[in-house]
């Protein structure tokens, strides 16, 4: 038998060279392609009749079947007369045995020309090696696509993350795993639309461009259109149009879709990201609750077959009734102080400044209980948790709590110390709209940048009458990061906002 020789992604004679010399070598190869008539890129439909995984699970049905695969050539041993390849298609990897007897010589001298990253076509039977491993042995092979750059060395791999998140493409090609948490991340979408349907909620699509960015406290991005000659701003929320949807009678809807909030970047912030927000009329806050358990449940069994979820190495159980504890009771519990004593503004400040929390002048007493929940809490909530009733000052889409209007039918649910959802009892007075409105607008007038405005054909629209409504954002991307073990939001995010190279 000849001596074996295995190629990698980066083949030895080409590791001292630089990326442009390689990629003249490729270019000449596609040339003398071309010139002989072979061009691959004049091809424009391949015959794939099966996937790799599906090979290997239906081996002992598939054995000596015919199959026709497609996908990139990942390595090569060279054994002369006879190569072994690697071929990668979306669902995994398959060993090719390319014999020239089987192909002939012409074939076989073509084929011989390759580069490791070239796209094939392989055509031949199922069978199992020697050493037991599944394969296909090729009686025909065809070239689909020239890659014109080499692959990253194989053994290192693509490791940079600047280089990973900028580069997706050559990161889902080198990195398997990254593939596999895109396609989870397809199904948790598919699976939250799934549950809503079935509980009769209805998809819709309400405007990105809007001329009041509200329903949130963030910074918006700004734009102008030319042809209106008019500013308009980036949404930042969903929450609006779909309260005026429900004003129309449409009594469960949702959308899903990308906001856009001019903030800083971090492992858990990305400028856009996804937002899942839902409207049910004639329930409240408690049925939201209701509704986050079950749909976390359905989408974690869906699509990982199980409600126990790790998040390095720390589990959480989705299967068991999510906690539930009061702001003030959480501050008093991690913080140790009472909030139910604290009766002034002056003594907010006091107790803040003996305990070094930071706030601003603009701030009132529900604002710096807030802050203490931040600064105390937040990281102790990791088992799923519903964090409620919220101080009115951080709360102006809201309904007050009949027993102390103080505090507001709001909660949001927290998971490994992060806020996963954000609910209300909708405030659906419109008298008591507008003065929450001209509060943050004295807000916005005080510096707070994140302070909304009022819209006045929300307003118009309330006026008309909004029933009894509970409402959610689920963050999208965060749930995908617990759900698939992802570190930081970029891994979850296909193209993740970079800043430009120079």
């Amino acid at each position: 038998m000849a001596e074996e020789k295995i190629v990698n992604a980066v083949p030895e004679e080409e590791q001292e060279q630089d990326t442009n010399e390689l990629r003249q070598i490729r270019v000449e190869k596609l040339e003398a392609l071309q010139a002989a008539g072979n061009d691959p890129f004049q091809i424009t439909l391949a015959e794939q009749t099966i996937h790799n995984a599906e090979i290997v699970e239906r081996f002992e049905e598939l054995e000596n079947t015919d199959v026709s695969i497609c996908g990139r050539m990942m390595s090569r041993r060279d054994m002369g007369k006879a190569n072994f390849i690697d071929v990668r298609d979306l669902t995994g990897r398959m060993q090719v045995y390319v014999k020239i007897d089987e192909i002939g010589e012409e074939s076989f001298a073509d084929f011989k020309k390759w580069d490791i990253g070239d796209i094939v076509e392989v055509k031949g039977f199922v069978f199992r090696t020697r050493r037991g491993e599944v394969s296909v042995h090729a009686k025909a092979i065809r070239l689909l696509s020239k890659s014109l750059l080499p692959l990253p060395e194989k053994f290192h791999g693509l490791t940079n993350t600047d280089t990973r998140y900028r580069r997706r493409y050559l990161d889902l090609i080198m990195n398997p795993d990254v593939k596999d948490t895109f396609v989870k991340r397809s199904l948790i979408l598919r699976e939250i639309r799934n549950y809503l349907d079935s509980q009769g909620f209805l998809e819709v699509e309400t405007p990105v461009l809007v001329s009041n960015a509200g329903g949130a406290a963030a910074r918006p991005f700004e734009t102008h259109h030319n042809a209106l000659n008019e500013d308009f701003k980036l949404r930042i929320s969903l929450e609006l149009y779909l309260k005026r949807l429900i004003v129309g009678g449409m009594e469960k809807v949702y959308e899903i879709g990308r906001v856009f909030r001019n903030e800083g970047v971090d492992t858990r912030h990305n400028p856009e990201f996804t937002l899942m927000e839902l409207y049910q009329a004639y329930t409240d806050y408690n049925g939201m609750m209701e509704l986050t358990e079950n749909l976390y449940r359905h989408v974690a069994q869906a699509v990982l077959g199980t409600t126990k979820i790790s998040y390095n190495g720390v589990e959480m159980d989705l299967g068991k009734p999510f906690e539930k504890i009061t702001m003030v009771d959480a501050v008093k519990k991690y913080a140790g102080v009472d909030w139910n004593e604290i009766e002034t503004l002056e003594d907010a400040r006091a107790v803040a400044d003996k305990h070094h929390i930071e706030y601003e002048k603009r701030h009132g007493k529900g604002d710096i209980l807030a802050l203490f929940f931040e600064e105390y809490a937040e990281e102790h909530l990791i088992q799923p948790t519903f964090v409620i009733d919220h101080p009115i000052e951080i709360s102006p889409l809201t309904k007050k709590k009949p027993e102390d209007p103080n505090f507001v039918e709001r909660f949001e649910f927290f998971m490994n110390g992060w806020e996963m959802a954000n609910a209300y009892s909708e405030l659906n007075d419109p008298i008591d709209q507008r003065e929450r409105f001209k509060a943050q607008e004295a807000q916005l007038a005080q510096g707070d940048e994140e302070a909304n405005t009022t819209d006045e054909d929300f307003m118009m629209a309330l006026e008309y009458g909004m029933p009894p409504t509970g409402g959610i954002g689920f963050g999208i991307d965060r749930m995908c990061m617990l759900l698939t073990d992802s570190q930081a939001i970029r891994d979850v995010l296909l193209f993740p906002t970079m800043k430009s190279i120079d």
